[in-house]
C-alpha cells in the first residue's frame, strides 16, 4: 500500500533549522569589533533603503511557550533607562552611516514593546525622525499583547506613525493557554483589533501556534473559525518549538500534553484549511494573507522575502537592528547585537556600538542564501538562475543535489532536469533547504539542537 502524504512527511521529518536567516544564528562567530561594524555601517551605499527592528525585551509576565530575549519586570523605570540606551544606540548608528539613506519599515518586537510608557514611545519615534530620513509610505508596525492595549496606546500609537499591529493570540482556549501561564480570552482580543482599527491603524496581524499543550482537533478548529472572525490581514501560523534545554521555563509545560507530530501535522492542516475556506492565501511555509495584501503579491512576483521577523515585502537592502539581542542584515553579513541588557548597558554609555557576533557572509553563502529563500518564500527555486546571479554552477552546488536525491524518493521534492527544485508539501521545504545547508551537522551527529520541521 502507498504512503499516504501524511506517512511520507512523517517518515522524513527531521530537527533542521527555522531559516530566518542563512548562516543560521548559531554559525554567527563571538568577538566581532565595534570599529568593524561602523566600517560596514559606513559602506552601505547611497541611496540605500533601511529597515529598522526594535527589541525591548521586557515583559509583565512569562509566558511558557516563549523562545524570545526577555525579562519580567513589573516597573517602569528599568524600561524607562533602557528607552533611554535605544535612542543612544540610534544616534551611534546614523552618525556611522551615510547621510540620507531612507528608512522605509520600522519594526518594534520584543518582549511586549507595548510595555514602553507612551511619552516615552513618542520620545523614541521622535529620535528615529530626527536621526534617519523616513519614506513617505514607510510602514511603521509594532507587536501588542492583546490582554493591555488601552484606548490611550491606540491613540498614541496612531499619533506617531504606527501602520500596522500584531496581536500575540496563539490560542482563545482557556485550557490550553492556561497551561502555558497565558489566560486570555476571544473577547479581549476583539476589543483590542476593532480599538486599533478604530484609530486608523487597519493592517491587522493575528499570530498563532499549533502544537500547544492540550490543543486538539476540536479546539484548532475552534482557534481557525475565531481567527477569521477577526478579519485579520495577514494570519501566521507557527509551530511551537519545545527547547527546554535553552528555555528553562518550558519545563513548567505538561510534556504529557504536548501533540505529538502526527498531531502536529493534523492541526497545522485543520487551521489551513479553514483560513483557505475563508479566501486567505497561503504565503511560504506558515503565513496566509488576503489576496489584496502586500505579501500575496510579492510571492505572486517572486520579491517574497525572509527575516528575523517572518515573511516580508519589504526590500530594504539593509536590515538595522537596535537593542539588545538584535540582529541586522548588512551587504556584508549579518550582525548581533550583545544579548544581556547589563552588557548592552555598558557599552552604549561608553559610547561603543554594542555588538557581539557577526557572519561575514561569503560568496558560498550568498549563494545558498538566495536558494534557501526562495525555497522558503516560492517552494520552488531555479538552481540556474541562482547560480548565475552569484556567478557560479551547478557543479558547485552538487553535494547538495545528492542529498535532495533522497528527498525526491518521497515523491513531494522534484529535480527537474536538474535545474529546478520544486516542493509539493510546506512541512518538506525546511528540509529541502537543510540540503543546501553546509553548516547542518549529520543527524547522526546530533550536535545542533533544531525543532522538527512539522
Amino acid at each position: 500500500m502507498e504512503k499516504s502524504v501524511k506517512q511520507t512527511v512523517l517518515s522524513a521529518d527531521r530537527m533542521v533549522p527555522r531559516y530566518t536567516s542563512y548562516p543560521t544564528a548559531p554559525h554567527f562567530r563571538e568577538g566581532f569589533e565595534p570599529q568593524a561594524y561602523k566600517t560596514w555601517l559606513g559602506s552601505i551605499k547611497a541611496g540605500s533603503r533601511l529597515s529598522l527592528y526594535i527589541h525591548v525585551p521586557f515583559c509583565a509576565s512569562l509566558c511558557w511557550f516563549c523562545g524570545c530575549h526577555t525579562k519580567i519586570t513589573q516597573r517602569e523605570a528599568p524600561v524607562a533607562d533602557y528607552v533611554a540606551l535605544l535612542q543612544k544606540e540610534i544616534e551611534l548608528l546614523a552618525a556611522s552611516m551615510p547621510s540620507g539613506l531612507e528608512v522605509t519599515h520600522i519594526h518594534f518586537g520584543g518582549g511586549s514593546p507595548t510595555i514602553i510608557p507612551l511619552p516615552l514611545f513618542e520620545d523614541l519615534m521622535l529620535t528615529i525622525q530626527k536621526n534617519f530620513k523616513l519614506a513617505v509610505s514607510i510602514e511603521t508596525a509594532i507587536e501588542i499583547d492583546p490582554r493591555h492595549f488601552s484606548e490611550a496606546q491606540a491613540v498614541t500609537y496612531a499619533r506617531s506613525g504606527v501602520t500596522r499591529v500584531s496581536f500575540g493570540v496563539q490560542d482563545f482556549d482557556e485550557k490550553v493557554m492556561s497551561a502555558v501561564n497565558r489566560l486570555q480570552l476571544f473577547n479581549a482580543v476583539y476589543k483590542s483589533i476593532e480599538l486599533a482599527r478604530t484609530y486608523g491603524m487597519k493592517a491587522i496581524n493575528i499570530d498563532l501556534m499549533y502544537g500547544l499543550p492540550y490543543q486538539t482537533p476540536q479546539t484548532m478548529k475552534r482557534l481557525a473559525e475565531q481567527t477569521v472572525s477577526l478579519a485579520p490581514n495577514r494570519i501566521a501560523l507557527f509551530g511551537y518549538a519545545h527547547v527546554p534545554w535553552m528555555k528553562k521555563h518550558m519545563r513548567l509545560i505538561p510534556e504529557d500534553a504536548l501533540p505529538d507530530t502526527s498531531a502536529r501535522y493534523d492541526l497545522f492542516e485543520i487551521a489551513a484549511a479553514i483560513f483557505e475556506k475563508a479566501g486567505y492565501v497561503p504565503v511560504g511555509i506558515d503565513h496566509f494573507a488576503k489576496p489584496e495584501d502586500a505579501l500575496v503579491k510579492a510571492q505572486k512576483a517572486g520579491t517574497l522575502l525572509r527575516n528575523f521577523q517572518g515573511y516580508t515585502a519589504d526590500t530594504a537592502e539593509a536590515l538595522i537592528g537596535i537593542g539588545a539581542s538584535a540582529v541586522s542584515r548588512l551587504p556584508n553579513g549579518y550582525v548581533q547585537n550583545t544579548v544581556h541588557v547589563p552588557q548592552y548597558r555598558d557599552r552604549i554609555e561608553k559610547g561603543i556600538l554594542p555588538v557581539e557576533k557577526s557572519c561575514l557572509l561569503t560568496e558560498a553563502d550568498l549563494l545558498v542564501a538566495d536558494i534557501i529563500e526562495r525555497l522558503m518564500c516560492d517552494s520552488s527555486v531555479d538552481l540556474d538562475a541562482a547560480c548565475r546571479r552569484h556567478g557560479k554552477f551547478l557543479q558547485d552546488i552538487s553535494t547538495a543535489l545528492h542529498k535532495l536525491k533522497d528527498l525526491e524518493g518521497t515523491g513531494l521534492v522534484h529535480i527537474r532536469n536538474g535545474k529546478r527544485v520544486e516542493v509539493d508539501n510546506r512541512f518538506m521545504v525546511r528540509l529541502a533547504c537543510a540540503a543546501f545547508d553546509t553548516y547542518l551537522a549529520p543527524p547522526s551527529e546530533n550536535i545542533q539542537r533544531h525543532v522538527t520541521a512539522i
